[in-house]
């Protein structure tokens, strides 16, 4: 019963960021990325991928986090968007919105801002657009602001 659940399949690890290694910039990957150390900037895996991050306990990310399935023990300061399955362990601090289809939590794991449902979230942005008013063949007379009178 407990054990039928399906998790994401485990995938080999492609990249490898070491425990004592510092990045600065953006990491695009696909396949499996396995961060110990510190990446000070967004880390992205390719679109229509099965992309896997793990953070260990001793890594840690500043910047945004897009990646289908995540394992998370680690500190991120940035909002995480995982599209298919996020797995936050006892060792896990997310400084930021967290993003999720799916979500695994353990205790101990820390959250510091809000947890959002994918299916909660537009997957196209709304457009803002301003229609603008019928136009009058007269310009419009400006308005008397209160408080600010004139000197006529």
């Amino acid at each position: 019963m407990f054990g039928s659940r399906k998790k994401f399949k485990t995938t080999k690890i492609d990249s490898l960021i070491g425990k004592n290694t510092e990045l600065f910039g953006d990491v695009h990957f696909a396949g499996g990325l396995h961060v110990d150390g510190s990446v000070k900037g967004n880390v992205i895996a390719e679109k229509d991928s099965s992309s896997v991050l793990t953070l260990s306990d001793h890594g840690s990310i500043e910047g945004e986090v897009r990646v289908p399935n995540i394992v998370l023990n680690g500190v991120v300061m940035g909002d995480v968007y995982a599209q298919e399955h996020i797995e936050l362990a006892s060792g896990a601090r997310v400084t930021g919105n967290v993003y999720y289809a799916l979500i695994e939590m353990a205790m101990g794991a820390e959250v510091n801002g809000n947890l959002v449902r994918s299916a909660d979230v537009p997957s196209t942005p709304i457009a803002l657009t301003h229609e603008s008013p019928e136009v009058s063949e007269e310009p419009e007379q400006p308005k008397e602001v209160m408080g600010m009178g004139s000197n006529s």
